[in-house]
Parts: structure tokens; sequence; C-alpha cells
């Protein structure tokens, strides 16, 4: 195709729209990022991303990084504990240390979200990133597209896709369909130093995932980079709740007796969760897009990841379907069956929303049973029976 030639615009930077850079750059499209972060120091929030082979896993080959990942991804990160709220174990799928296959298509390697960032970002070319650009608005020019940000600059672009999140500004230039709340929010938190600040959670832990429910209520953990844990505990809500709940989020003291009454069955060995968590905690209240959506197709402008389809994080399928997106897209805005780049887009979107809407319907379900009176007998089941598929 001739639009090699032109210019595209990806607004975002996490790992769908950095992912899609580094594809169109090796395909040689001339292309830049524009992130809102003031430069790559800026610390990535969220807990570890699991790569699945057929989504993240399959972008990262394609963009020739396999190598770089498994220099940079964490061994053992991906085993998981299964207690009940008192933190006994009902199940435990830890592996001996250097059991890790990446022929296995089950295998799912953990990666902390900053060091999956740094990763994509030093496989781009230099000045591929303009930090500090926090979009505004955009208005059709000519073929293309001006955008305007926040420090006052503009740019144009012939291509603009918008890999800017679930709180995108690009995808209303596309549709006007919005997510809903699912009546599930998480409340995050992050410990430091957390070997020191919580011995018996990271014992727990023991540098893999947590997954512990109990009255209808969730504590999911993850082990994250430079010895830091990251947890949500994760409950049914009101969509208000952190605006109507007269809580202060930088009060660790009054999140500890929020959640010892909140979760009032659960046991004292959350509390140093709370006692030793960096503050302000982050409440997320969890959304989806409609499973049916649909939209006109632009022939200069694209959405990709939450942007696209923001759905709950219960299925770990969130930052793999952008990456599965970046890989799509950028296939189709390569492909010879695709002679315009308005072609290359109506395939691209028609092929993704079907697929997004797959993955969604399985994290609500998901979320559902996790928040269920029996959800430790219904993940107990699930994980065992995974377990006995993949032996």
């Amino acid at each position: 195709m001739s639009f090699k030639n032109k210019k595209t615009a990806i607004i975002g930077g996490g790992p769908g729209g950095l992912t899609l850079a580094r594809l169109l750059q090796i395909r040689n499209f001339e292309v830049k990022v524009y992130e809102r972060d003031l430069d790559e120091k800026a610390r990535v929030q969220g807990s570890p991303l699991d790569m699945h082979e057929n989504s993240g896993m399959a972008a990262l080959r394609k963009a020739g990084l396999l190598e770089q990942f498994k220099k940079s991804y964490m061994p053992g990160a991906d085993g998981t504990i299964i207690t009940n709220e008192s933190g006994d174990i009902f199940y435990n799928d830890h592996n001996p240390a250097g059991n890790e296959n990446f022929e296995d298509t089950t295998f799912r390697p953990e990666i902390d979200r900053g060091v999956l960032r740094k990763l994509l970002l030093d496989s781009l070319e230099p000045s591929s990133i303009v930090w500090g650009s926090r979009f505004i608005s955009m208005e059709q020019d000519g073929e293309g597209w001006l955008l305007h940000f926040e420090d006052g600059r503009s740019s144009y672009a012939d291509l603009v896709i918008g890999s800017d999140g679930a709180n995108s500004k690009i995808r209303p230039y596309l549709t006007g369909i919005k997510a809903s709340y699912t009546g599930i929010t998480m409340l995050e938190g992050t410990v430091y130093q957390a070997a020191q600040a919580t011995p018996r959670i990271s014992a727990l832990l023991r540098g893999g995932k947590v997954m512990a429910f109990g009255n209808e209520k969730n504590i999911l953990l993850g082990q994250k980079a430079n010895g830091e844990i990251g947890f949500y505990a994760s409950f049914k809500t009101s969509a208000d709740w952190a605006a109507k709940s007269g809580l202060d989020f930088s009060d660790r003291i009054q999140m500890l007796d929020w959640f010892k009454r909140y979760y009032s069955e659960w046991s004292a060995i959350w509390f140093e969760l709370f006692e030793n968590a960096a503050t302000p905690f982050i409440p997320r209240p969890i959304m989806c897009m409609p499973l049916d959506q649909s939209w006109q197709s632009l022939p200069n402008l694209a959405i990709i990841g939450d942007a696209a389809h923001v759905m709950p994080p219960f299925a770990g399928e969130g930052a793999n379907m952008a990456m599965l997106d970046a890989l799509e897209l950028s296939e189709c805005l390569d492909s010879e069956k695709n002679p315009t780049t308005g072609e290359a887009i109506a395939a691209f979107e028609t092929a993704m929303r079907s697929r997004a809407a797959v993955a969604a319907k399985i994290s609500v379900d998901n979320g559902e049973k996790m928040h269920n009176r029996d959800a430790l007998e219904m993940m107990l089941e699930f994980f065992e029976g995974t377990k006995l598929n993949r032996g």
C-alpha cells in the first residue's frame, strides 16, 4: 500500500500503542506516538500482565521481541494460589524454578507493566515518542487530521490511531457508544519493599499471584518488579461508591478501618496490605463496552485496546487484546488484500469487534463468578479443570 509514505499518529503509549508503533516501523511506516506522560520515567500503574500465546505473545513474536521478553519477564510470577477469606490455601500451581516452557501454548508468562513498556520503547526508532502530549482535540484537514495538544502544539497526521485507554478522547470522533458500569469496583493499592513491609503476605504470595474469595468479595494480589506488590480489593457496589463513600483515599488509617468494617468476615492477615500500602488508594469502577457495538469506519481513523473495547480484567484479556489489535491492524494496513486505507481499517474493525466481544463476555461472566457467594468453589473448579487440561 502507498500509505507507508504518509504520517501515522498513535495517541497513547500503552502496550497496544507501542506494539503498533513497533509493528508499523518494521514495515517502514512513518509513525509518531503522542503520549501524555512527561517522559519514560513516569511510573506505570497496574498489576503485572500475563501474556497469552495467541494474542500478546503472538504480537511480541511478530515484533521480533521474543528474546528481549524472555530476558525481562518474571519467572514464577504466573504461579497462582487461591485462598478463602482466612488465607487458607485451597489451590497452588507454582512450578519448580526454571520449569517455564515458551513452547507450551498454555504458558502465560507475567511481565511488569513498566518493564514491558521499556522493552517496547527501546525497540522504537529514536524520537518516535512525543512526550508530554496531552491530546485535546482534532479536526479534519484535507484527507487527514490536525491534532491539538494541551501545551498549544499542533501536528498533522494522515492516519490517527486512538490507543488512549478507557477514557479515550479519540473514540468520540468515531462513535458515541459508551461503556457501562458492571456493578464491580476494584480498590487498587501498591506496597513497596513488600518483603519487609508485608512479610506474611509476601510469604503467601511467593512471587506469584493470590486470589482470595469470601462473602462475595475478593482480594487479588500480584508480584510486581522491584519487590513491589500490587493488590485490589474487589467488590460489588454502586457506580458512585467512591464519590459517596466519604473516604479519604490518602488516609491509610481510614482505609484500614474501612476494610475492617466492609470486609468484616476477613482475617487479620490482610490488614498489613492496608497498613503499608502507598497512598492514595485508587478506586476503579469496572466498565465494559456493549458486546454488540458497531460504528461506521472512517478511512483515516481507528481505535484499539481499551479505547475500542474496554472490558473487565477478570480474564486477563485487556492488554492482550490491545496487542492483538496492534498486530492485526498492522497486517491489514500492509496487506495487498486491502488496496485502500479505508478498506484496511474496515476489515480490521469488523474482525476486532467480533473477537473483542467474545473476550468481553468471558470477562464479564468471570467477574460474576468471582463475586458470587460460591466464588471459591466455582473458581477452584475452573482452575482444577484448567490444570487437568494442561496435564
